[in-house]
């Protein structure tokens, strides 16, 4: 049709020797969704066959002027069929077709192989590189979709670690003399995997104290932009140096929360991040 070969199915109906020519939708082929391309009717095998006094100009056929329509006989594998002047090449049938030719007339299909539509090259989709603006989650969700989504989230884990936190004291390591007094309080949100750095206030420190660091998910240093890890409680070892935004801290202390946590889930993280938690709070008990 049109120059293309496009992929139909023809239904032939021997309760009254009707036909109807369906279309096949292909994925992306920019045609309009109309599936009948005939719709079931008898369907003469030459419609130009008609007296020459007939005047098509002015009037349509009828059953007097037809001699002959398309049987089942017609429709054989292999086998161009003109239905009303379009031309039609019959490859392949279904089974019941096939067997019920081979029963009655004693001819057995086989199928043809054809070609069906134009060749389509195969564009591998590839992911661009990270530019730094957002998360990589967000980021990505513009290379899926034309409307980009919010990435999914793991709800049964916020349901699982709502309200969870774990808290940890930290200092800077090797800091300058107007920082050595400095303490930090560090905020791990299980629920959502974030990092929040607080300064709590000291008398005449001389610095502005508060949040120090807003909740968000912070890399380790080193990896790679694309694929990178972040930092888990998995890290967070008792005398563990740990790189947040080039400045390093020092894990001094935990609350009691971290200890019960790490032992009712064992299984996935390291024992010695465990074990340093333990020496910690066993160490406040004899003091």
């Amino acid at each position: 049709m049109f120059g293309m070969m496009r992929p139909y199915i023809v239904h032939y109906y021997r309760v009254d020797d009707t036909v109807e020519v369906r279309e096949q939708r292909q994925p992306n082929d920019g045609h309009d969704p109309f599936p009948v391309l005939i719709g079931r009717n008898k369907i003469p095998k030459d419609r130009r066959n008609i007296p020459s006094e007939f005047p098509m100009t002015v009037m349509e056929l009828s059953p007097s002027e037809i001699k002959e329509y398309l049987t089942e006989r017609d429709f054989t594998v292999g086998s161009t069929v003109y239905i009303l002047d379009r031309p039609f090449f019959l490859y392949d049938c279904d089974e019941f077709t096939r067997q019920f030719f081979l029963k009655k007339y004693g001819v057995e299909f086989q199928p043809v192989s054809v070609k069906i539509g134009d060749s389509k090259v195969v564009v591998e989709k590839v992911i661009p590189p990270y530019n730094g603006f957002g998360s990589i989650e967000d980021s990505k969700q513009n290379c899926v979709s034309l409307v980009p989504q919010p990435p999914r989230k793991d709800v049964l884990k916020m349901l699982q670690n709502d309200l969870k936190v774990l808290r940890y004291a930290v200092v800077l390591e090797n800091p300058s003399a107007e920082d050595k007094n400095r303490r930090f309080i560090i905020y791990y949100n299980l629920a959502r995997d974030e990092i929040q750095i607080y300064e709590p206030h000291q008398r005449n420190q001389g610095i502005v104290e508060g949040k120090f660091l807003e909740y968000s998910r912070v890399k380790k240093p080193g990896t790679s932009v694309d694929n990178p890890e972040y930092y888990t409680p998995a890290d967070f070892a008792i005398g563990a140096v740990i790189e947040i935004f080039s400045r390093r801290f020092k894990i001094v202390d935990c609350d009691l929360f971290v200890l019960k946590y790490l032992e009712a889930n064992a299984e996935d993280y390291p024992p010695e991040v465990l074990e340093s938690v333990r020496k910690l709070h066993a160490s406040k008990l004899q003091d």
